[in-house]
């Protein structure tokens, strides 16, 4: 890819809003991500007990476990939620910035 090319796709204003958009949204959702994790982590090293407690009073299993099950199952959903919104909008933008170089 020529300078050229590189400097008139940088100057389209399509492909200025999809970075700033793309980047933003990028930056929340690793953010939501990131305050689950670590307040999951956190209980652990300040409250181990709250996630240690078993289920029923006659169960091996803990709170714990469907609380990290549960997190995991989060990021799957937030990896979906950027999936389906890179699919549509983005894609739609990505497309257009496209275009638009083509016909000049």
């Amino acid at each position: 890819m020529n300078k050229e090319l590189v400097d008139k796709i940088k100057a389209n204003p399509d492909y200025q809003r999809l970075v700033k958009t793309r980047s933003g949204f990028a930056i929340k959702l690793t953010i939501t991500m990131l305050v689950v994790y670590f307040a999951f982590i956190l209980t652990i090293a300040f409250n181990p007990a709250l996630l240690g407690a078993p289920l029923s009073p006659d169960s091996v299993t803990t709170v714990g476990i469907p609380v990290g099950m549960a997190i995991i199952v989060f990021a799957f959903i937030l990896t979906g939620i950027y999936t389906k919104r890179a699919n549509s909008e983005f894609d739609d933008l990505t497309n257009k910035i496209k275009k638009s170089v083509k016909e000049n």
